[in-house]
């Protein structure tokens, strides 16, 4: 039996006592089990409750794929839009059966034309209008809901669907339209047949060629389910979950996976969904085997033209090493590369160049990377462009390789990517001092990745959140979310967000006056070993350690962490990593001779992004000023900082500020949200709310990645228009471009 393509989203309102069912199942879900039922169900609350008690335990765990087959996912819903559509005319049955097939589970947009090449009477739609099933539209025939055009389609006989293929397929006779044609002839083909199989998997080919992988996926299944050899049939079910994952569709890859034994792929959805360990190994085994396959198949060593493939699979291997945070694993990568005679991937080299404390070697490789960020790029060397420049300190570039990346991706048809860009944009979004911006960036990042089968992604996207949560000073939001993703990542060995919640947990500690727990916190993420901490997550943590241990006069180890921060900062010249260099060694230095490092520091900052640690600087350095007695110079720090703070929605900060300039006797500047940011006004739900809202989504479509009800965003909105001013969305979208064109060019 085939399946959708992609599930569209919900397009009727289900009755409150539905949603409660469906709500009081969901609950004993995780959150991206329950993300991707109701996708699955395509948003049907009421289908999503019949589904739940339907899972088996590693169904309902996230760890087997969910059930493909519509009748398995809502047995009852189906039937009773079977019995609706039985009731209908067969003249009816008939135009709706030819419009289901034209647009399930591929859309061929060919329903005018198969009518009036049969000479059909569309009058017939009538009845279906008037049950308030479909009705005629200006392309075709609209269903009521998704399960409705299925019903239509499987309550034909086979024989009668079978003909509707037949016909549609001759009335796609376009020289561009070959790959439709081939769907609708595979589709009503009585049986197997090797000669359709082949025409059928060239047709996947050609459409995955074009950036059609939905497509390609159906048309490679189909040819797997007509092909009479078994090893043939594997080789084509394993190119469909190959199309399937690319297009976004992680369930249906992960079954059709199950069916073949491809390194390359197992390894890829482990990486993103499984354990990132046993990812590292599989992709580093398929590099060397593909590597070595297409040497022997050009009869020499290895060649440019076949490198390609490998040095793919070896970037996604670098991906898993970062993941776990096993660094060193990364020189195995690195001898597969030189043993098969191809460049590794910049990061590969400049990692493992970084552990072996080669800091000069390392900067010129992942400066070479950094420097691949070009528009139009390939995805994955965008993404790893952004990584390089992360690890550089060069926190624009970061944001501008990601968003290329993410928009290369949509624009190539693999918008599974997109999740895997913006886990590395937050990186940059911490500190520039846009986190309720950056949070919600990353709140639609999550939902993407949990949609599309990437638990390993949304793990690092709640990690990411978590230190969102503790920047923005919400720390019941910030623990729960650190706990949520450190549970998750320790149980797959994702060194990464795990060590990035704790470090969320620290800076949460750090900003309450808790320096005694952060240091504590960040001690740990040093004696972590893969799997629980991160090398690179400890470095970029070192300037919060150093303030957490001056706090609490323990600075043997600070000392040490400092110096060899310093030494990198040199390394890359970064004027963020050098400013926050020279504040950790003011901290380290008593007294007034303190002073000139400060100054330092704030002439380094001026110079880079990072603006969050720059408030944090001034907010130090005025600390230390009103010690020494400085008032004048003291007061003006704290009132730069503080308004730093009030803009970024830094409350816990900016308390520090106001009761650092109280110590001074000196008036605090009430918060402000000024006539620039006018969404300063808004929760942290309202504005993700209402960005999600100026984007173009519907009250429908937010209500479904938050997993809320359309009744509260509705709500959410009214207080978004009440607050700002405004009583439209257009005013809305105007406002939230005006916002973000005024918050900087932090894209790039």
């Amino acid at each position: 039996m085939v399946t959708p393509v992609n599930p569209p989203p919900l397009d009727r309102t289900s009755p409150p006592q539905r949603t409660d069912a469906w709500r009081e199942r969901a609950a004993t879900l995780p959150e991206g089990v329950r993300v991707r039922v109701l996708r699955a169900v395509y948003g049907d609350p009421r289908a999503a409750a019949e589904l739940v008690p339907r899972l088996t335990d590693r169904q309902a765990r996230g760890l087997d794929p969910l059930p493909t087959d519509p009748a398995g996912l809502a047995p009852a819903l189906l039937r009773e839009r079977r019995a609706e559509i039985r009731a209908l005319p067969d003249n009816t049955r008939l135009l709706l059966l030819l419009a289901a097939a034209d647009q399930y589970p591929v859309p061929t947009d060919a329903f005018p034309r198969a009518v009036m090449a049969a000479r059909l009477d569309t009058r017939s739609l009538d009845a279906a209008d008037a049950a308030g099933i479909a009705h005629a539209g200006a392309g075709g025939v609209v269903f009521r809901d998704a399960w409705t055009r299925i019903a239509a389609y499987e309550t034909g006989s086979p024989a009668d669907r079978r003909d509707v293929h037949r016909l549609l397929a001759r009335v796609l006779g376009g020289a561009g339209e070959t790959p439709w044609r081939s769907w609708h002839r595979g589709a009503g083909a009585p049986g197997p047949s090797g000669r359709l199989a082949a025409d059928l998997g060239a047709a996947a080919r050609t459409a995955a060629t074009a950036g059609r992988f939905p497509l390609g996926r159906a048309l490679a299944e189909r040819a797997a389910a007509l092909c009479p050899e078994p090893s043939e049939q594997a080789r084509l079910l394993t190119r469909a979950a190959g199309y399937a994952w690319r297009s976004g569709d992680g369930e249906r890859a992960r079954r059709l996976a199950a069916a073949g034994s491809e390194d390359a792929l197992s390894g890829v959805l482990a990486l993103r969904a499984g354990n990132a360990g046993e990812a590292f190994d599989a992709l580093v085994s398929a590099a060397d085997r593909t590597g070595c396959d297409a040497g022997a198949r050009e009869g020499s060593r290895f060649t440019a033209r076949t490198q390609a493939p490998a040095t793919h699979l070896l970037a996604r291997a670098t991906e898993a090493a970062i993941y776990t945070g096993d660094l060193r694993r990364l020189r195995e990568a690195s001898r597969v590369a030189d043993r098969l005679g191809i460049v590794p991937p910049g990061t590969l080299g400049g990692l493992v160049a970084a552990f072996d404390g080669r800091y000069e070697d390392a900067r010129d490789l992942l400066e070479a990377a950094a420097g691949r960020c070009g528009p139009g790029g390939d995805p994955t060397v965008l993404i790893h462009a952004g990584i390089a420049a992360l690890l550089l300190g060069d926190h624009t570039r970061a944001a501008t390789a990601t968003v290329r990346a993410a928009a290369s991706a949509r624009a190539r048809g693999t918008p599974v990517t997109v999740p895997q860009a913006m886990e590395f944009r937050v990186y940059a979004d911490f500190w520039t001092g846009r986190p309720r911006a950056g949070e919600a960036a990353a709140t639609d990042a999550l939902w993407q990745a949990h949609a599309t089968g990437q638990d390993n992604g949304a793990c690092h996207l709640q990690a990411a959140l978590a230190m969102f949560a503790a920047l923005t000073g919400d720390a019941d939001l910030c623990r729960e979310r650190a706990a949520s993703a450190r549970s998750y990542a320790l149980a797959r060995g994702l060194g990464l967000p795990a060590a990035l919640a704790q470090w969320a947990l620290a800076v949460l500690d750090l900003s309450g006056g808790r320096f005694a727990a952060a240091a504590a916190r960040l001690r740990a993420l040093a004696g972590f070993g893969p799997g629980h901490g991160h090398r690179a997550v400890r470095h970029l943590a070192t300037p919060h350690y150093v303030e957490a241990a001056v706090r609490t006069g323990d600075t043997r180890v600070a000392r040490v962490a400092h110096a060899d921060y310093h030494r990198w900062a040199n390394a890359v010249r970064s004027p963020d990593d050098l400013a926050l260099s020279a504040r950790c060694r003011a901290l380290l230095t008593p007294g007034a001779e303190a002073v000139d490092h400060y100054r330092v520091a704030l002439d380094l900052h001026s110079h880079g992004t990072r603006d969050f640690e720059r408030a944090r600087t001034e907010l130090l350095f005025g600390s230390t000023l009103r010690r020494l007695r400085r008032r004048a110079e003291a007061r003006d720090r704290l009132h730069s900082a503080l308004e730093a703070f009030d803009s970024f929605g830094a409350p816990h900060c900016a308390a520090r500020a106001r009761s650092e300039l109280r110590a001074l006797g000196t008036p605090a500047t009430p918060t402000r949200t000024g006539p620039d940011n006018p969404t300063g006004r808004l929760t942290a739900q309202q504005f993700l709310v209402a960005r999600m809202a100026a984007e173009g989504a519907t009250n429908r479509e937010i209500a479904d990645r938050l997993a809320l009800s359309p009744r509260t965003i509705d709500h959410h909105l009214r207080g978004v228009f009440s607050r700002l001013g405004i009583r439209s969305r257009i005013e809305l979208v105007r406002l939230i471009a005006e916002v973000d064109e005024s918050e900087g060019g932090a894209t790039g």
